[in-house]
């Protein structure tokens, strides 16, 4: 063998599976009807899949697609081998593995058109032979594993001295039969809901191989993948749930134009075995509209002689005009319906299940309602339900194994449905830990166990379907707890999160701030997403993307994890890239539907280093340098305006890199595996300003009185007296102006222009020098010998660290121009006092400088007051919900936890420690802190540096191994924990604690 077709082996190996798995099928049928062909159907991405959920033109197109792969994989081979036909049939059985394994289909057409190339003449034989076979016998499966067998006889025949070719055939022939043996035959589905086009084609491949009528008709079942669009969500879901082992009555569906005869001639209900029809609308149960008691819903059949009328009368009520309008009324389309026909269970005990309280809309009860007898009558509203409140942790849970179930044929005889429901699944993945118990409130007749099972359904489907509340009907039968049901709660849409929100703007919000900052992230999200969607960004309003509840940021985590998945990223992405959390698997067709657009995202992380380099030459530094020659405070009232203008500008720029470089950084961090302890964040302002202050507290110790020195603790005030009774004490004093002058920009929360910078309450910095002077703490980690991996992502750290200096040096600047307005207006009459400029929108400010806006002028002040007190009474909501449903939340109450002895975080900063906790909601008052203290605070932010360097352990609310927090705490070696949900409530001050930062765990000991 050559090198050139040792080559040839290799490229055939790797590139033919590739080839046969590209989704050029799934592709088409997706980017022309919006159909993931995965989720319809048999679930096969095949032609005839095309030709079905398709019609003619897709199927076309899919032959031609999957044909020019069976004849790029003969021609590869002829090129690198022209001598050796054996070769081309390698090709064609790599081909057909990478069809199956990842493109879910059988390789049929590759196969056909690439044999014809192959061999014309022994290809135009076994088409002509199984084609005459199949109109005599009429039998799809003989003629389909007989014209395998005619492969090999004819190719025998015809070269019966190439033996390697002979048995390459015979393997190919056997592969395919083996994969017909394994996937489901999509000529077996109902004809009557194939596209027009294709039907009478489809109708003549059926064939008369389905005998039992039952197949033929091709009777849907509880057991199949349903397609939402012709089936309706509430079978699809319930099919969804069946197949992930629940228990789910049994039962079989019917689309609009089935035959219901088959499937009524097997089903012989009686009073031991009622069943129920149901309606199953397409749009019912959905996200968009839930449709309860729009459809009619018939139960205790007893007879068979009842199914019928039952029937039309479920398909009847989807036309009555209360249906229509309520359709009408909501914007939805009308479309059609199937009947679903179940099993109807005998409940002792029934009720319905929300995930989450439907009426405060927040916290992590789920309610449980229940009545003696049948579910209908706790939906039914004539009776008044036992109400139970189950307190389940979001933590408790992980999301329900999706691994696929075994199952029967459509058709079981109805005697057997109860069996089938108790061991579809022996694994029973739904069912709750034996050794778990959930508190339970509320006193009734249900057993208390299967409220608990219940609501760990309802909380187990909410994580199972992205995390959207969902509303459970369930039945108990006396031996068997049965789900009948799961949908959205559609009021409880879209789902807010603070978890990203409260790290990228913490804390109280204040109108100007909100004004300014909501459209600068959301732009620059949203041109983000808009270079990777292209065209299908058109109609998404990105500034929907984040919103004020109770005067706090709130993420919509509906939105975003929708607009990720049209991406082809998981939806929790954001949070892999800031937070570390895990990242589930892309998926593949969305992404490669996405490629382009994904590549160009690529291309602007490539090129930030040099863009960013560009415009800080060009425009940043410029600019902060004129700012910094011609203070705020030095301009007149148009000049502050229009210096506003102008920083608003740059802020543009200077959010889009604020975005992109910790985005890259974290990026390349993951991707490369470097540990946090190999980078140095010392380009990073707060840890640049610590280390300059350490080094010069050490000049400081060196010239201070050694009683002074030994003063703990050592007020900041007295340590300033005394560095200034000496020269060299007078030079400290001097640095340290320079460095406050250097660092001022900082604040407590650096992306809130409402907050005071270092500049204007340099106190926490102040007693930080005191503090490092009296106590000074060790020398930060050295690094290790770094890799060239780990070049790769200092240097995205490094300009993160510039990054972050440009922006928050702009947003001070863009403060002080706008207390400079103040102070004049404040001179003038048309404010009051001090920080009321910042309860005025941005616009507002530039109305109240129009001579023209007298009305404005005039009740600015009442605006003022009213948003002032606004923020005071949000300022006293003892406990912020971390997560919202809803567009109006009502106000949230302090949730009932139970008392806890240990949490969990996210690790961000290695190391155990035990200590007394001290509890921190702002930097307003400084605390007495120590080594011994384990700081217990909300969020971090640049300005709570000082505070964490003088602590023995960090534990934030929010937060991850990439926040301020967890990058001083590394500085320092000291543990942090971050994301620990409601930290500040669950902790009290002098607890006794034992944190853990490398494994995020805390430990209440006393």
């Amino acid at each position: 063998m050559t090198l050139m077709q040792v080559w040839g082996a290799l490229v055939i190996f790797v590139v033919c599976p590739l080839l046969g798995g590209l989704p050029l099928i799934h592709g088409l049928i997706y980017i022309l009807f919006s159909k993931d062909l995965r989720l319809l159907g048999t679930g096969n991405v095949s032609v005839s899949a095309a030709f079905y959920h398709g019609g003619r033109f897709a199927g076309i197109l899919a032959v031609c697609a999957e044909a020019l792969k069976g004849i790029a994989a003969v021609l590869l081979a002829r090129f690198f081998f022209p001598a050796d036909a054996v070769w081309e049939i390698v090709a064609l059985i790599a081909l057909v593995m990478g069809r199956y394994w990842v493109g879910g289909g059988a390789g049929t057409t590759n196969v056909v058109w690439g044999y014809f190339v192959h061999d014309p003449v022994v290809a135009g034989l076994v088409c002509l032979i199984g084609g005459v076979g199949f109109t005599v016998l009429r039998d799809r499966k003989q003629v389909q594993f007989g014209v395998l067998g005619v492969l090999i006889l004819v190719t025998v025949l015809l070269h019966p001295e190439q033996q390697d070719l002979i048995i390459a055939t015979a393997a190919l022939a056997f592969l395919l039969g083996w994969i017909y043996t394994k996937i489901p035959d999509d000529l077996s589905l109902n004809s009557q809901a194939v596209q027009a086009s294709s039907r009478s084609a489809f109708k003549f491949f059926q064939g008369d191989s389905l005998k039992d009528p039952f197949q033929r008709r091709a009777i849907r079942s509880l057991n199949d993948l349903l397609d939402v669009q012709q089936y309706g969500e509430k079978a699809a879901t319930l099919a969804d749930l069946k197949r992930l082992g629940y228990p789910v009555p049994m039962g079989w569906v019917l689309a609009v134009g089935d035959d219901p005869q088959a499937l009524l001639s097997g089903l012989n209900p009686s009073p031991q075995f009622p069943l129920i029809v149901r309606s199953s609308a397409i749009g019912e149960d959905s996200a968009a509209a839930s449709a309860a008691g729009q459809y009619e819903s018939v139960p205790n059949i007893t007879k068979r002689e009842g199914l019928q009328p039952a029937i039309n009368r479920c398909f009847e009520s989807y036309n009555r005009s209360a249906a229509a309008q309520y359709r009408r009324d909501r914007g939805l389309p009308d479309t059609t319906m199937a009947v679903l026909i179940q099993q109807q269970v005998r409940g002792v005990f029934s009720g319905v299940a929300f995930s989450r309280d439907p009426i405060l809309q927040s916290g992590e009860m789920v309610i449980v309602e229940a009545l003696p007898g049948n579910a209908s009558q706790v939906v039914s509203g004539r009776l008044t339900p036992e109400t139970y409140r189950v307190f389940i942790e979001d933590e408790l849970l992980q999301r329900s194994d999706r691994s696929a179930i075994p199952v029967e044929s459509p058709i079981e005889s109805f005697a057997n449905v109860s069996r089938i429901a108790r061991s579809s699944n022996d694994s029973q993945p739904w069912m709750m830990p034996d050794d778990l118990i959930l508190e339970v409130e509320g006193v009734g007749e249900v057993p208390p166990r299967i409220i608990q099972q219940v609501a760990y359904w309802a909380r187990q489907l909410e994580a199972h379907y992205q995390g959207v509340p969902q509303d459970l009907e369930w039945s108990y039968d006396g031996q068997t707890l049965w789900l009948l049901q799961s949908r959205p709660i559609t009021t409880l849409l879209p789902i807010w999160t603070r978890k990203i929100a409260a790290e990228v703007i913490p804390g109280l919000i204040r109108p100007l701030t909100w004004s300014i900052n909501r459209p600068l992230t959301c732009g620059v999200w949203g041109d983000l997403f808009t270079l990777v969607l292209g065209k299908r960004s058109l109609g998404l309003n990105f500034d929907e993307t984040a919103t004020l509840h109770y005067s706090r940021a709130y993420f919509n985590a509906s939105l975003l994890g929708e607009i990720f998945r049209q991406m082809g990223l998981p939806p929790e992405s954001l949070e892999f890239l800031t937070k570390g959390a895990k990242f589930s698997k892309p998926p593949l067709i969305s992404t490669l539907r996405n490629s382009l657009g994904l590549l160009r995202l690529l291309g602007r992380e490539l090129s930030l280093a040099k863009d960013f380099a560009r415009s800080d030459r060009l425009q940043m530094t410029p600019a902060l340098t004129k700012f910094t020659q011609q203070p705020a405070a030095n301009l007149t009232e148009l000049e502050l305006l229009n210096r506003i203008d102008f920083i608003l500008d740059l802020l543009k720029q200077a959010t889009y890199y604020s975005i992109l470089a910790p985005l890259s950084a974290a990026l390349r961090k993951a991707l490369f595996k470097v540990d946090d302890a190999s980078l140095d964040n010392g380009a990073t302002p707060e840890i640049a300003a610590l280390r300059s202050l350490q080094a010069l507290a050490n000049s400081a110790r060196s010239i201070l009185p050694k009683s002074s020195v030994e003063t703990v603790p050592l007020s900041s005030i007295t340590l300033f007296e005394t560095l200034n009774t000496t020269e060299d004490g007078q030079i400290i004093l001097a640095k340290f102006d320079q460095l406050l002058e250097q660092y001022g920009y900082l604040s407590e929360v650096g992306t809130d222009i409402a907050v005071p910078t270092w500049k204007e309450n340099p106190t926490p910095i102040r007693e930080l020098f005191a503090q490092f002077c009296v106590a000074p703490n060790s020398e930060p980690l050295a690094l290790a010998q770094s890799q060239r991996s780990t070049h790769t992502v200092q240097s995205r750290v490094n300009i993160k660290g510039r990054v972050t200096e440009i922006y928050s040096r702009l947003l001070a600047e863009l403060r002080w121009s706008f207390v400079a307005l103040e102070q004049q207006w404040i001179e003038s009459g048309q404010l009051l006092q001090s920080g009321d400029i910042f309860y005025l929108e941005v616009q507002e400010v530039r109305c109240l400088l129009e001579p023209k806006e007298l009305a404005l002028k005039t009740s600015a002040s009442d605006v003022i007051a009213q948003r002032r007190s606004q923020l005071e009474r949000d300022r006293q909501i003892p406990a912020i919900p971390f997560l919202m449903y809803g567009n109006a939340p009502p106000m949230p109450t302090l949730s009932k936890r139970p008392a806890v002895q240990q949490l969990q975080g996210i690790g961000a900063s290695p190391g155990v420690v035990e200590g007394q906790v001290k509890v921190v909601l702002t930097l307003a008052s400084l605390p007495d802190i120590g080594k011994d203290t384990i700081l217990v605070v909300p969020y971090t932010d640049s300005g709570w540096a000082p505070l964490l360097a003088r602590v023995g352990g960090v534990i934030a609310e929010v937060g991850g191994r990439l926040s301020h927090g967890a990058i001083v705490a590394r500085e320092y070696r000291i543990p942090a924990v971050m994301d620990v949900q409601n930290a500040t409530q669950r902790l009290q001050d002098g607890q006794r604690i034992r944190m853990d930062g490398q494994q995020g765990t805390i430990e209440v000991l006393l």
